[in-house]
């Protein structure tokens, strides 16, 4: 004790360090005995009421200490005492000392984090209706909302209440500061808890509870205080503002919005701290685009300007999700500015976008890889640095696989190999920078390991990128060592998958090779390498030892293409292509493509050469003679020579893939289609090939050539395009644009060259297989499919008769479709086509319908929702004449279902059934009449045995179906081929679907339980169906099974309850409604198990008492009536934390005049059930004395059971109300069945009022009052009878 009493002497020493030294001695001895010495210090504040501030503040700072670290063994009553002490130290000065109130606000604040109730009880005390508080009273309360969320939230709401009448009574800035700050701090906390309402301990607070109150405080804030002259309160009332606008009704945020953006927009100019400005501005839009806000997009532009001149990128990301194209459009047009502060802003945005808006941005890779090329080229380093932020960022989300994105990589190595400077931004650490970014690629980036695996290595040996050669060595060992550890196949490098295309990578071939290089003898081709190449021909004589290796062998071929690249010797290169051709064992696939690929290799260094030894090879007697050359080729019986031919067709499509565009163009025709034609006979594989890996031009002359060679007939022509059709829906969008492109060219000159006019018996295959390529994905795809679509409506049309100079209005409104496909409306698109089906003739729509179901499961979501729009349409247009074909068009829907993962094409293809169903309705009914089958079945005897081996699938098909039936019946005109089904009377509906199961589950339950766990879980996938029907049929079933205690007994209650709780969110509210039921029915069937569930029990019913889509009010009446029944067997210490905040729920009920009796009635029923839980609890105590006039006026109710539901509720809260005289008054007048004389009764309880509770008379005054207005005359003469007695 002496100890102590000397520390706390020397606590105001002069030293600093002397003082910091003290006040860990005495936390220490605080620590081992934290009462005696909180005792102690509180004793010598209280002897010392004169000590200097500074010596106050510091004992004040070591309680918040001892507080802090030891208040789990801290006794209640010294707890109590602290607060005590605490909010006397801090409100015993009128005067704002901040050092010295702080300090005890601090205490407050840490004693709140455990003892939230007391702190709150000692708070409001100084917290009172009418009377400015002191200015730390209402900085406690803010940082205690801050400190405590789960805490502080449930008394908000009636903080607020009681704030927002001073916010007009302030006058003075400090109070304004206090009062914005304490808002702010507010709607933190309230966010924070919405946030994490999986930790809360009611997870079913919305914001919509407090948004009454925090727009009457915005009303004040927004329309005076922020005008204020005051800089710092200018700021804290904008950020309280921003925090604010997410909890204000959307209605009035809307309406305030434009004036709320102008006058934050506006603080730029008159406050030099932007940040705070920032920050609420952003949360602003946040909220506004959150709702869905229409009124911001009239703002959008002066916004974007205003935010790209703050490089404000969490601002510009707060838009990206409501009006992605405008920010993306203005974003990229910054992007062409050179100026490099606008371009490093623009980037800074970019990158950001990019990573935040992933979902967003998937359509807008393409054009944002286009326009990122224009900064590539920027000189300033500080770009630079941006760019390769901008990349990297791209990288981790799918941006440097597509096309455009070897550039990017190329970049990134390029400034690996970047020369030192001395610059603001200095070339060493902007390569150090794409180091780092390059290795981060490797390590981190899984999905770029196949594309960086086979492209670094093409950056190894061009001389420009040979300093860049650490980093890429790195990289590439880091690659393969994952790659050898997965035992991944592509660790050796598949060249037929992934082609050598050294073009694609960002380089030319020609590049002059690294120095590093050129020291080994490869790298030199005119005269070392002879030495080389005659080792890499004799291949060919090794080809017996190799023969089990062949992939190993035609990746040799392929490297001999890529050295055959880089040789000056064009004798040596005839001598080994000719080694190569004459080698080969061409009816193995596998080096068959090995071959055309290394030749196509050669031929881009060396056309002409590599043309000529094609020619002669297919002049060559290998294609007449029995044996080959070096004895390699066997007798002409086990030589396939149409493998030859296919292997020489190869060769000259992978020649058309490799060659320089500007040498092929003059060749295609004359030496490379003319000497196919003279292999090509009926084997048309390989021209598809070169048609998809073709380039530009080479696609039409390709099919200038084989048009006309195949005779101009549809059945060739069509043969092409079996070969070309797998690349239609090809994963990779430059092999879905070629196939589509030469599709539309072979229409093309097929129309040009059409005269035999037959039947045109493919028109709906190919309209069906093209026409959902409209919406692909891919721009120039939609585009070249719309081209599709227009040459073969007029091929149709010239079978009908119509001149080649003919146009077709609906055929030409295709061009107008095609010209607005950058940003397609795919309602015209689906118009168009539409409209273009209507005049498929009759006999090629079941063609077109079954090409349309395959169509369901393409790869691109967008062409399987095409083709299921395009499809009902059809149906619903021309269906009726398709009766023949209904049995079988519903088995294929029926397999397509099972395949199909994209939801909307599964919604798609129910509503296909329908529309058969309403034009064929006894075919497809068909199906149905397995019910009355059934029936049959059962019916007979015999079948018992069967019936019970399935009775839990089978009962549970048919409860689903009898479901799904209500409020279907037969048209009144039983020819008409309709199905009628009434849905007015919605609710009438459910009922019946709920009485149906509630008449099951009581038979359920007494005839056949051991069945019941199989029939849940036979019922347990319907919860989650598209019809609500039956949603409301398994939901009721489930429901009333909680009622009955054989689901304990079976142990399937844990799977019933989860059910329960998950379709609470459903969004039927007839499926809440009977949910919240089911959760209510534990207390009935399982109440030894509701203690169990207290935390979900209690969350799922306080939700159903504030649900907002409830016209009848029937979720809130369950929620009630639910709580009322599992508060009768849950534990104190599971309620008694949440008494007040369930009160909270209940009391509008209480306190607004409700029209409906039965919510009267179960609100007030609640109240009396809840109070047993709140005996003790002053806070409790104070919240009856505020419904306790509503109470007591409803006494003359005029519902009978109104009346009795307050007798009890009164008769049960009596001893909380802290008033002996009129707990026992209660207990005697008011029992459930005995009648009252009213007027005595309220003269006699209105005496004891008066005598026990003074304080709270001026309270029943304004409360009475308000009861003046009720809508019952009883109501309005006993407020009268009440206020008179007082």
């Amino acid at each position: 004790r002496k100890v102590t009493l000397a520390l706390l002497d020397a606590a105001n020493d002069r030293d600093p360090v002397v003082q910091e030294q003290v006040r860990k001695s005495i936390l220490t001895l605080g620590n081992q005995q934290p009462d005696k010495v909180l005792s102690m210090c509180q004793d010598y504040l209280l002897k010392h009421p004169k000590l200097v501030v500074g010596h106050r503040v510091l004992i004040l700072q070591t309680i918040e200490l001892v507080v802090k670290s030891r208040i789990d063994d801290i006794s209640y009553p010294k707890i109590k005492s602290v607060i005590q002490l605490a909010s006397d130290e801090m409100t015993k000065s009128k005067e704002v000392v901040p050092e010295w109130q702080q300090a005890a606000s601090n205490i407050l604040v840490a004693v709140g984090n455990k003892y939230i109730n007391d702190i709150m009880e000692e708070i409001l005390s100084k917290f009172q209706p009418g009377v400015l508080p002191h200015f730390f009273v209402v900085q406690t309360l803010a940082n205690l909302s801050n400190s405590n969320v789960y805490g502080m939230v449930p008394f908000l709401n009636a903080i607020m209440g009681t704030m927002l009448p001073m916010l007009g009574m302030t006058k003075q800035d400090n109070m304004k500061w206090v009062f914005s700050s304490a808002l702010c701090r507010f709607s933190e906390s309230i966010l924070e808890y919405l946030a994490n309402l999986d930790k809360a301990p009611d997870p079913t607070v919305r914001k919509d509870t407090f948004s009454s109150e925090i727009y009457s405080a915005y009303d004040v804030l927004f329309n005076s205080w922020i005008q204020s002259r005051e800089s710092k309160l200018r700021l804290t009332v904008a950020e309280a503002l921003g925090s604010m606008s997410h909890l204000m009704a959307h209605d009035k945020l809307e309406e305030q919005l434009p004036k709320l953006l102008l006058t934050i927009l506006g603080l730029y100019k008159k406050n030099s701290e932007h940040y705070i400005i920032t920050k609420s501005l952003c949360q602003v839009l946040e909220a506004s685009v959150n709702m869905g806000s229409r009124v911001l997009e009239t703002q959008i532009d002066g916004l974007l300007l205003a935010l790209h001149q703050q490089v404000s990128v969490s601002l510009a990301c707060s838009l990206s999700n409501t009006f992605p194209d405008r920010l993306m459009v203005f974003v990229l047009q910054r992007l062409e500015n050179s100026n490099e502060r606008n371009r490093m802003g623009s980037l800074a945005v970019l990158r950001h976008l990019i990573n935040s808006s992933t979902s967003i941005m998937e359509t807008k890779k393409l054009l944002i890889l286009a326009s990122i090329r224009q900064p590539l080229a920027d000189h300033s380093n500080k770009v630079k640095k941006r760019v390769v932020q901008v990349i990297s960022a791209m990288a981790h989300h799918g941006y440097l696989e597509l096309e455009g994105g070897d550039l990017l990589v190329r970049f990134i190595i390029q400034h690996c190999a970047l020369p030192d400077t001395h610059h603001e931004v200095s070339n060493e650490a902007l390569r150090s920078m794409c180091d780092n970014t390059l290795h981060l690629f490797t390590t981190t980036v899984g999905r770029l390991t196949d594309v960086l695996w086979p492209m670094l290595l093409c950056y190894l040996t061009p001389n420009q990128y040979a300093s860049a050669t650490t980093p890429l060595c790195k990289s590439l060992i880091l690659l393969a060592n994952k790659k050898r550890a997965a035992q991944e196949a592509s660790f050796i490098i598949d060249f037929s998958a992934q082609g050598v295309d050294t073009h694609t990578y960002g380089h030319d071939v020609t590049d002059e090779p690294s120095p590093r290089l050129r020291a080994f003898p490869l790298s030199d081709l005119k005269t070392p390498w002879n030495h080389t190449f005659s080792l890499l021909g004799s291949v060919a004589n090794a080809a017996a030892v190799l023969k089990p290796f062949f992939p190993l062998l035609s990746f040799l071929y392929r490297c001999i293409g890529v050295i055959l690249q880089q040789c000056y010797n064009k004798e040596l290169v005839r001598k080994q292509l000719q080694e190569i051709l004459i080698s080969a064992r061409h009816n193995d696939a596998i080096e068959r493509t090995g071959v055309a690929m290394g030749i196509g290799l050669c031929a881009s260094s060396h056309l002409d050469g590599t043309l000529e030894k094609l020619e002669e090879f297919g002049k060559s007697d290998a294609f007449r003679k029995a044996s080959g050359i070096f004895g390699l080729l066997k007798d002409k019986n086990d030589v396939d020579v149409e493998k030859m031919k296919s292997t020489l067709i190869l060769c000259y499509g992978y020649v058309a893939l490799h060659a320089p565009e500007d040498q092929l163009l003059t060749r295609i025709d004359s030496d490379i289609l003319q000497n196919i034609s003279k292999n090509f006979n009926t084997k048309v594989k390989h021209m598809g090939f070169i048609c998809v890996q073709g380039k530009g031009e080479t696609i039409k002359i390709s099919c200038q050539f084989v048009i006309p060679f195949v005779g101009a007939t549809f059945i060739e022509c069509l043969c092409i395009f079996q070969h070309i059709e797998s690349w239609l829906s090809s994963g990779q969008d430059h092999e879905r644009e070629r196939a589509v492109k030469t599709t539309a060219e072979l229409l093309q000159f097929y129309l040009d060259s059409l005269s035999n006019l037959v039947t045109f018996h493919n028109l709906g295959a190919l309209v069906g297989r093209l026409g959902p390529r409209c919406t692909d994905p891919n721009p120039e795809v939609r585009r070249a499919a719309i081209d599709c679509i227009y040459r073969l409506m007029y091929i149709q049309l010239r079978y009908e008769g119509f001149s080649l100079d003919y146009k077709d209005d609906s055929v030409e409104g295709l061009l107008d479709v095609r010209e607005k496909l950058s940003n397609p409306d795919h309602s015209v698109l689906y118009k168009t086509c539409s409209e273009l089906t209507k005049r498929l003739p009759q006999q090629q729509l079941s063609t077109l319908l079954f090409m349309l179901f395959d169509g369901l499961v393409d790869s691109q979501s967008n062409c399987s929702r095409a083709s299921s729009v395009i499809l009902n349409t059809l149906l619903k247009n021309r269906g009726a004449g398709l009766q023949d074909l209904v049995p079988e068009m519903l088995e294929v829907l029926h397999n397509r279902l099972q395949l199909i993962g994209e939801e909307q094409v599964k919604v798609a293809i129910g509503q296909s059934v329908l529309i058969l169903a309403t034009q064929h309705l006894q075919t497809v009914v068909n199906t149905l009449v397995m019910t009355c089958a059934l029936r049959e079945m059962m019916l007979n005897g015999q079948s018992a045995d069967a019936v019970a081996y399935v009775f839990p699938k089978l009962f549970s098909s048919l409860l689903v179906r009898l479901g799904s039936s209500v409020g279907v019946h037969l048209p009144k005109d039983l020819n008409s081929n309709s199905i009628i089904s009434d849905r007015k009377t919605i609710n009438k509906i459910n009922m019946t679907n709920f009485d149906v199961s509630v008449l099951s589950i009581r038979a359920m339950a007494k005839h056949a339980g051991p069945r019941l766990p199989a029939i849940v879980e036979n019922l347990c996938p319907s919860l989650c169906n598209i019809y609500e029907c039956q949603r409301v049929t398994v939901t009721a079933f489930f429901s009333e099974l909680l009622n009955h205690h054989v689901v304990t007994e079976l142990m399937i209650l844990d799977m019933l309850m989860n059910n329960m709780m998950e379709r609470i969110t459903d969004t039927c509210g007839t499926v809440r409604m009977l949910a919240v039921r089911g959760l209510g029915n534990i207390a009935v069937g399982s109440p030894e198990k509701v203690n169990k569930y207290a935390k979900e029990l209690l969350a799922a019913m306080s939700s159903g008492m504030e649900e907002k889509d409830d016209p009848g009010k029937l979720i809130t009446l369950e929620a009630m009536s639910g709580m009322s029944k599992i508060l009768l067997y849950l534990d104190q210490k599971n309620v008694q934390l949440l008494v007040v905040y369930i009160f909270m729920k209940i009391k509008p009920f209480l306190e607004n005049v409700s029209e409906n009796d039965e919510i009267r009635c179960a609100s007030i029923m609640l109240l009396g059930n809840l109070s047993k839980f709140g005996s003790g609890e002053p806070v409790f105590k104070d919240q009856i004395h505020n419904v306790l006039v509503s109470l007591l006026l409803h006494l003359s109710d005029p519902n009978p059971q109104v009346v009795k539901a307050c007798k009890y509720a009164m008769r049960i809260c009596a001893p909380v109300i802290g008033s002996e005289q009129i707990s026992a008054m209660f207990q005697k007048h008011l029992l459930e069945e005995k009648g009252l004389h009213y007027g005595e009764f309220i003269n006699d309880l209105t005496k004891y009022l008066i005598q026990d509770f003074p304080g709270m008379l001026n309270f029943y005054h304004i409360t009475v009052i308000q009861f003046f207005k009720s809508n019952w005359a009883e109501i309005r003469a006993s407020a009268a009878m009440f206020i008179g007695k007082k």
